[in-house]
């Protein structure tokens, strides 16, 4: 398997990178361009010598096909599909050097623009085929591997309620509406200790960990978030009820998270949580089950990706 460079510069025309072995792992419900007879058309006319095809209906249905891959000798997987399709195959993918190649047909694509990835399918392939490769840092929470962001509470409940119409038409404020309608943040006695120590106990609603800056529902949560820092950010939320959420998101929603009196954040490698009953916890955007403890920690240079030039 192909192992990867962290930054190399991108390759002009006359030295473009090799193209061997490329796996396509794509949710065929997402649409993106010219969809995926383009990329078809595209991939072959860039000359991979070899084309691994796995389409899945849905995300969990995923990391089966990149394993697959895996073993047939992949030297790229390229993704297509939003988040939760970036988050399993990445959970998947880490630690192998295999380059992920992020292709966004989601309606949520927060990993992609935090990186400066385009919805344009053809420089999508491009940046993907020729781009620099990147070591970039995965979360990790309860086992899970995730790469924007995982929270519990209050955030974990909003994910479950969201409507994926309602968010695909408006975005962070559609998120914001399904919170103030569905969610009620009740709070919860939390305690959290990052990097061996108590950094808070009290009463909280809601706990984040955030790998890059913006985040769920588009909100600039963490301006000072670097997906390669070998550091998560983590905030914790004390409002209640949907007076102290209004005012919280948007603040949030404006990038004045740390203006907020509800609003603490911190930085660290290892957080451990505990909450006196069950949260709802998700990563990237996808729901999981309740839990009343949590286990995080930074993967420093967990997941290489196809990344844009840097700008001068």
């Amino acid at each position: 398997m192909a192992t990867s460079t962290v930054d190399s510069p991108a390759p002009g025309p006359a030295t473009a990178r090799p193209v061997g072995a490329v796996a396509v792992v794509a949710h065929r419900k997402k649409t993106f361009g010219g969809g995926l007879d383009e990329l078809r058309t595209s991939l072959v006319t860039a000359g991979v010598e070899q084309l691994l095809w796995y389409e899945v209906p849905k995300s969990r249905k995923a990391p089966k096909k990149v394993r697959k891959a895996l073993k047939k000798g992949a030297d790229l997987v390229l993704v297509w599909g939003g988040d939760g399709m970036v988050q399993r195959c990445a959970d998947t993918l880490a630690g192998s050097d295999v380059p992920m190649g992020i292709l966004p047909a989601g309606t949520a694509n927060l990993f992609a623009t935090n990186l400066g990835i385009p919805t344009d399918l053809p420089e999508a392939v491009r940046i993907a085929l020729h781009g620099r490769r990147r070591k970039l840092d995965l979360g990790k929470l309860n086992g899970e591997h995730f790469a924007v962001m995982a929270g519990a509470g209050f955030d974990g409940d909003l994910i479950r309620e969201a409507d994926r119409k309602l968010k695909g038409k408006l975005g962070r404020v559609a998120y914001v509406w399904t919170a103030l309608r569905h969610v009620r943040g009740e709070l919860v006695r939390t305690r959290i200790r990052v990097d061996g120590a108590d950094w808070f106990d009290g009463e909280a609603s809601c706990v984040l960990f955030g790998n890059v800056g913006t985040i769920t529902g588009g909100i600039p949560a963490f301006d000072d978030a670097r997906p390669d820092d070998g550091a998560l950010e983590i905030g914790v939320s004390t409002a209640s009820g949907a007076v102290d959420w209004a005012r919280t998101l948007g603040r949030m929603a404006a990038g004045r998270s740390e203006e907020s009196p509800f609003v603490g954040i911190t930085r660290g490698r290892k957080v451990r949580v505990t909450f006196a009953a069950p949260k709802t916890y998700e990563l990237d955007g996808g729901a999981r089950t309740t839990a009343k403890r949590l286990k995080v920690k930074v993967v420093p240079g967990a997941l290489t990706v196809c990344c844009p030039e840097p700008r001068d």
